[in-house]
């Protein structure tokens, strides 16, 4: 008798027509919440109200979203499926989501997206697919998010993007690629993102900004480039940041200090909407006598070194092609002096 007690509930709510619950998750009537949470699922349920707006399956043992898993959730505006061991999105396994407007796939094990990843997903604003082990973002996949506002694909494996990959997303304020494997940023990959505010690019192992990568980004507030491996850098490709203030960090690389990388960063800090945030914590590796020092305590010194190096070699040259006009001349004279004294001899 007492094993049937906790049937009664359940058998109430149907013969008065309340919604059911899928097993081990809590249902929140009054709010349409189902939270399945950390519930050791291994499917998605199938039975899940029509009227729910959140849906919270994160923390689970969940491997792949299959087609029409989410079938019939009209209703649907938060979808989290982060902390599970998903490696495979089914085709148009989230095109019935056309409501939804958050969806938290991180710390799973997806490896690539569909190119009909975002079918459906027309009013999506947030997206996160961190922690995940993506190696490279196509042109289609995120094609259909054109609301999206935040995308976060940081610490994932991704190598390469194509220049095309984010041309949907004219809304994107945030975009997080951080912790990847990313070499180069690329002209064209940001042109339509006029309306980006903050792009986190730390710990890549990006060497190279090509000169007009960043220069659509016209609402930049912060921007990232911290632990990558960068050497040099060129001021004119700073210069197009045509923002009110932007915030850049660029500490953490293997910096290369000449004069020619002081007078970059000068020029940068005496602009006046451009800040290096972290400018006193950026530290030269190379050459060796610098290596270790702080670039911000050497002030003009790499500039007043640089100088004399080429005045003493300029010095040195001059003294050197003195000597030899020198060296010339007196052998000339030598000459002259030998040959007039064998013309006397000749004479007697």
């Amino acid at each position: 008798m007492l094993g049937a007690v906790p049937l009664m509930p359940l058998l109430l709510n149907s013969a008065f027509g309340f919604r059911m619950c899928p097993g081990s998750c809590l249902c929140y009537e009054t709010s349409d919440l189902v939270d399945c949470k950390s519930g050791g699922l291994t499917r998605i349920p199938s039975n899940v109200s029509h009227g729910t707006w959140l849906l919270d399956l994160s923390g689970n043992k969940l491997t792949e979203v299959r087609t029409r898993s989410f079938m019939g959730l009209w209703s649907l505006k938060i979808l989290l499926l982060s902390n599970n061991s998903i490696y495979a999105l089914q085709p148009q396994s989230l095109s019935s989501l056309q409501f939804l407007e958050r969806l938290d796939l991180s710390f799973n094990r997806l490896r690539w997206l569909l190119q009909d990843f975002s079918q459906g997903l027309s009013l999506l604003q947030e997206l996160r697919l961190d922690h995940n082990l993506l190696q490279h973002i196509d042109s289609f996949s995120l094609g259909d998010c054109g609301n999206l506002r935040k995308l976060d694909l940081g610490y994932n494996h991704i190598r390469t993007m194509d220049v095309r990959a984010f041309n949907g997303l004219s809304r994107l304020r945030f975009l997080n690629l951080e912790g990847n494997r990313l070499t180069v940023l690329k002209d064209g990959l940001l042109n339509r993102q006029q309306s980006l505010e903050v792009l986190l690019l730390g710990h890549n192992i990006i060497s190279k900004v090509e000169t007009e990568a960043l220069a659509p980004l016209r609402r930049l507030t912060l921007l990232s480039l911290r632990g990558n491996q960068l050497e040099h850098i060129r001021f004119k490709t700073f210069l197009k940041l045509q923002t009110t203030t932007t915030y850049i960090q660029m500490s953490l690389n293997p910096w290369i200090c000449d004069c020619e990388l002081q007078r970059d960063f000068s020029k940068i800090n005496h602009v006046r909407h451009l800040h290096v945030e972290d400018y006193a914590d950026i530290i030269c590796r190379a050459p060796a006598q610098q290596a270790g020092s702080h670039l911000a305590s050497m002030d003009s010194q790499l500039c007043i070194a640089e100088t004399a190096s080429v005045l003493i070699i300029t010095i040195t040259v001059m003294l050197a092609v003195i000597g030899a006009l020198v060296k010339a001349e007196r052998n000339q004279k030598n000459k002259q002096t030998l040959s007039e004294a064998e013309s006397q001899r000749q004479e007697r």
